[in-house]
């Protein structure tokens, strides 16, 4: 099968051919009877997606479909804290039991963010956090799943109008946008138990789940805390609205006087100054009343700047997720223009600025271009970015305020600089031992003109567990 992104809607339009062939198949006996397991290849995401069909299927749409996303853990292994597994084995007795069917098992590990991070998340969970927030904690989003991959198998199958085995009303919406005729839903309930009773419970809350979720699964046992969501929206925005009020109004005029924008450096770390525990491995830090507040400061701002560094090692998405307003403009500073093409931050609906020098590899300039960002060509200094000129342009831009978020090396340049007039720094009661937010020196190596960075006025509050502390830079 060979076919168009074009055909799929505006959101695929690519130029290239994508093809998606089944390239072996062979019958498959279980307690539910025989199933015939198809191989499919492709060139869209080459991940190796299945299809397990049973019966005649041929003619005879609507036929009763299952899409369901690869869980290691609840498949293979039975773990109790997801209902994945249930949910598999009833989809096939309940497709022997229609007569025919399909069951397509697509390669997308822990809602697409794969098992490493899906594990990470479990630990996030562990600490308390819901599904959905430990994914956005990870830099990712609530459910990055793409169901192209489910439309070429049905389309290879001959397969246009389906009932859906599903509880998900986002997964009918994907695949109609998509071209396939969903007559009908036809629910997948399974047992809760008391692993995953906080799971489900999210799934309804938050991901528009159609469950019903019995609550004496819980036998009892207190479920595990986990963030609310209103609360973090609400609590900064309300608490704190004449910090954020003052702030818009003090970049105003900073911008008027100076034509640059006010720049805030933000950013977490540890009681021992750190920003992770190992260079290029991101670490949860922050409370969530403190993200709720970080998110909130973010909206606050026109733009929002990191170095090349946080984006190789986190893949940041840099956007207002825990918190109501508008995301800021994203900007990397990247002397050498190494930012992958798949970074989170290309795939934005609004262009990616990158700052580099005039010394850059022109070929990889136009390759970002082509992929939807904006370069911004400055002169060098030493062997990095002009940061002055950097402002410039950005003031000239419109830009009038703008948060420098990370890492430790576009920090440092910052504080060194001078060219930051405010620091907002979240302070975590935890000891790291691992990468500090700023390097030394901060001053000359012959002692001449020591600089030693101090804030005017500071204030402090709490977030959580957390201090914010917040002051103007001398």
């Amino acid at each position: 099968m060979s076919t168009e992104f074009s055909e799929l809607g505006e959101s695929f339009d690519l130029t290239r051919k994508i093809i998606f062939n089944c390239t072996s198949r062979a019958r498959i006996p279980t307690d539910n009877g025989d199933f015939i397991l198809h191989y499919y290849r492709n060139n869209l995401d080459n991940k190796e997606h299945l299809a397990l069909v049973y019966g005649e299927i041929a003619g005879h749409d609507p036929v009763l479909v299952r899409v369901h996303s690869e869980c290691f853990t609840g498949d293979v292994m039975g773990s109790l804290r997801c209902d994945c597994g249930p949910q598999l084995h009833a989809a096939m007795r309940m497709i022997a039991e229609e007569g025919r069917g399909v069951i397509i098992y697509l390669r997308q590990e822990g809602r697409g963010i794969g098992l490493e991070m899906k594990l990470r998340a479990y630990n996030l969970q562990d600490a308390g956090y819901d599904t959905v927030d430990a994914n956005l904690l990870l830099g990712h989003q609530a459910d990055e799943r793409n169901y192209l991959p489910a439309v070429y198998i049905l389309r290879d199958l001959g397969l246009h109008a389906i009932r859906l085995l599903t509880n998900n009303p986002t997964k009918i919406e994907a695949l109609r946008s998509l071209g396939i005729h969903v007559t009908d839903r036809v629910p997948l309930q399974v047992a809760a138990n008391h692993q995953n009773i906080g799971y489900l419970t999210t799934k309804v809350q938050r991901m528009r789940h159609l469950l019903e979720i019995d609550s004496s699964a819980n036998d009892g046992r207190p479920m595990t805390a986990s963030p609310t969501p209103e609360s973090n929206r609400l609590h900064p925005q309300i608490v704190h609205a004449d910090r954020f009020q003052t702030l818009r109004e003090r970049a105003a005029d900073h911008h008027r006087r100076t034509g640059r924008p006010l720049v805030t450096l933000s950013y977490a770390q540890s009681l021992d100054g750190c920003l992770t525990a190992q260079p290029g491995e991101p670490f949860a830090i922050s409370s969530p009343q403190s993200l709720a507040w970080t998110h909130t400061l973010r909206a606050s701002h026109d733009a929002i700047l990191v170095g090349i560094g946080t984006v190789l090692a986190d893949d940041p998405s840099l956007t207002v997720r825990f918190a109501e307003g508008v995301d800021p403009q994203p900007v990397v500073v990247d002397s050498h223009l190494r930012l992958p093409l798949t970074t989170k931050l290309i795939a934005r609906s609004s262009p990616l600025w990158v700052a580099t020098t005039d010394q850059s590899d022109p070929i990889r300039r136009q390759h970002l271009e082509a992929h939807g960002a904006r370069v911004l060509t400055l002169p060098t200094v030493g062997t990095g970015v002009d940061l002055a000129a950097l402002l410039d342009q950005l003031g000239a831009e419109g830009v009038r305020s703008m948060m420098v978020e990370g890492g430790a090396e576009i920090l440092t340049s910052f504080w060194r600089s001078g060219l930051a007039q405010q620091a907002i720094i979240t302070i975590a009661p935890i000891l790291l031992g691992g990468l500090h937010a700023v390097r030394a020196p901060l001053y000359s190596a012959n002692g001449v003109g020591l600089h030693f960075p101090r804030l005017r006025r500071p204030q402090s509050f709490n977030a959580g567990e957390d201090i914010i502390l917040w002051g103007e830079i001398e």
